[in-house]
This record gives structure tokens, C-alpha cells and sequence, in this order.
């Protein structure tokens, strides 16, 4: 790919539309080409990311996430208006999203929350030794 493509999404702050931010997610690294393992990192991470951040705001509000394709490079910012507070990142659920990003970042700029995540393919140079055959079953995933 030789140029870099974005693509924006905006549901409803409601947990129910973010099925439809994993599947952009899935088959946006698809494109990409990561690995089938990659791409389930890349879907839990952006569900969580997503979790914690209609946890700050209300249901009528929107959450944005914007994806990014750069090369073998998926970035990942996703953002809700009407937060008092940054995401928590000392919690279990940023452990999580930590272990399963290559970078991870929270902000809080005026009302709006976000986090940004970045994913790279395999072939990068991923330093993430623990990626193939972990399971996660704090979260009810295996």
C-alpha cells in the first residue's frame, strides 16, 4: 500500500455498535495483511479501548474512531465527547489493551476522552513475544 488511508467511523456510545467497530477493525488489518492472530489482537484491543470509553460519557453521545493505514501500520484512535476524566490506565483493562497493542495512549482534551492504539504486521519486527497461543480468560476470551 502505498499511500495512507483513513477511515472514520461514528456510532452511538452504546455497547451494542461495537460489533460493528471490531468487524471496520478486522477487516481493515485484513487489508493490511496481519495474521489471523493479529487481527484478533487488533479486534479485543479495539473493544476495549471502546469499553472504557463509553464507561466515561453518555449513551447519546458519539464515539468516533478513526483508523489509519500506514504501510504495515494500523493506528487506531478512538474518541468520546461529554468525559469529565481521562481513561484510567491503571486498571486491568489497560493492561490489557497494553499487552495487546504495539503503542497505547490516553488523553483527556476538554470534554473529549480518547485513546489511540497502533498495530504493526508481524513482519515489523514485533517485539511481542507472548502474542501466538496466549490466552485471556481474566476477560472471558480464550
Amino acid at each position: 500500500m502505498s499511500r495512507d488511508h483513513t477511515v472514520t467511523l461514528t456510532v452511538p456510545a452504546d455497547g451494542a455498535y461495537l460489533g460493528v467497530l471490531r468487524t471496520a477493525a478486522a477487516g481493515l488489518a485484513a487489508r493490511l495483511q496481519f495474521t489471523l492472530d493479529e487481527i484478533e489482537d487488533l479486534r479485543i484491543a479495539v473493544d476495549e479501548a471502546c469499553a472504557m470509553l463509553i464507561r466515561l460519557t453518555a449513551p447519546s453521545e458519539e464515539l468516533r474512531c478513526r483508523f489509519s493505514l500506514d504501510g504495515e501500520r494500523l493506528r487506531v484512535e478512538v474518541a468520546v465527547t461529554g468525559a469529565a476524566v481521562a481513561p484510567d490506565t491503571s486498571t486491568f483493562a489497560w493492561q490489557v489493551l497494553a499487552s495487546l497493542a504495539d503503542e497505547v495512549s490516553a488523553a483527556l482534551d476538554g470534554p473529549t476522552a480518547s485513546i489511540t492504539l497502533t498495530a504493526r504486521r508481524e513482519s515489523t519486527g514485533r517485539s511481542r513475544p507472548e502474542a501466538s497461543g496466549r490466552t485471556l480468560t481474566a476477560c472471558g476470551r480464550a
